[in-house]
């Protein structure tokens, strides 16, 4: 498994393209983003929210916006995709994701503020969440979502994923990928990083 060195979040970031063409900014969220996270839970509809978190809350706990802020603590990750909006960096969607290193497998959840849904966001997301993932050094992907939350399906579907039974809870959906990353793509920072991060500790060769 490949350790970021999380001291310069910056480095981690990406651009990514909707359909339409726009740009988004994918980074590490930081301590300074508290209160446009917490803006953007509670921007979300009653449905988006519900089926993000499985449940009815109106915004963050306290105790969860704080593991939300936690980069890097117990190998969890939040990203945030933002765009310029009205002379604002505004969060559009975000994405928190887990390593188990036991399994190598990286456990995720999105969404996407209900104003930006059907840009294709989510698709280009959960692309640069792959990347990511490869880059910890993870073989498999995998979420879960509510047999309900048709757009989620969909766009599992649509990005590779196989379908199973959720082992603990009938009201959701488990679905799972195996990451396949050519390294000569380079296609997210954090794979490029993650590469020199392996050249340099790998011990050199004399003749």
């Amino acid at each position: 498994m490949t350790t970021l060195r999380l001291e310069d979040l910056k480095q981690y970031s990406d651009v990514v393209r909707t359909r339409q063409g726009e740009a988004l900014n994918v980074r590490f969220v930081e301590p300074r983003d508290t209160d446009e996270l917490q803006h953007y839970f509670r921007s979300l509809s009653t449905r988006s929210r519900y089926n993000r978190f499985f449940g009815a809350i109106s915004e963050l706990p306290y105790g969860l916006l704080r593991d939300f802020l936690q980069v890097g603590e117990r190998e969890r990750f939040t990203v945030i995709a933002t765009k310029m909006v009205d002379g604002f960096e505004t969060i559009v969607a975000e994405a928190r994701y887990a390593l188990h290193a036991e399994t190598s497998t990286l456990e995720f959840g999105l969404s996407v503020n209900d104003r930006w849904q059907g840009h294709g966001i989510a698709t280009a997301l959960m692309k640069n969440l792959e990347c990511r993932a490869a880059a910890l050094g993870a073989e498999h992907m995998v979420g879960d979502t509510l047999r309900s939350n048709e757009p989620m399906i969909s766009l599992a579907r649509k990005s590779g994923f196989a379908f199973v039974n959720h082992p603990d809870d009938w009201k959701l959906v488990r679905f799972d990928k195996e990451i396949h990353v050519a390294p000569k793509d380079i296609p997210c920072a954090s794979w490029r990083l993650a590469a020199l991060s392996r050249q340099a500790d790998s011990p050199s060769a004399s003749v």
